[in-house]
């Protein structure tokens, strides 16, 4: 029996670019504290080299000024639907 899945579409990926020594602290909290403080949720995934936080693709505009406020550079996106 099949059964249905619900579908979310219009995130985009923003990839942080790794890998980072598993020393390193406080990586994913410098990224996204800018974003929770701008109001735009989040969805974060964590992998053994590479960290993606998604966000609608109407905030990626807002995002991507709080980051560069927060010193952060160029913004690499995949689009996720």
């Amino acid at each position: 029996m099949a059964h249905a899945a619900a579908v979310e579409r219009g995130w985009v990926a923003l990839k942080l670019e790794g890998p980072f020594p598993f020393s390193m602290t406080g990586v994913l909290a410098s990224f996204v504290r800018p974003l929770a403080e701008a109001q735009i949720p989040v969805f974060a995934i964590s992998t053994f080299d590479t960290d993606y936080v998604l966000i609608k693709r109407e905030n990626l505009e807002q995002a991507a000024a709080a980051l560069g406020a927060a010193g952060h550079g160029k913004l690499a996106e995949d689009d996720c639907g």
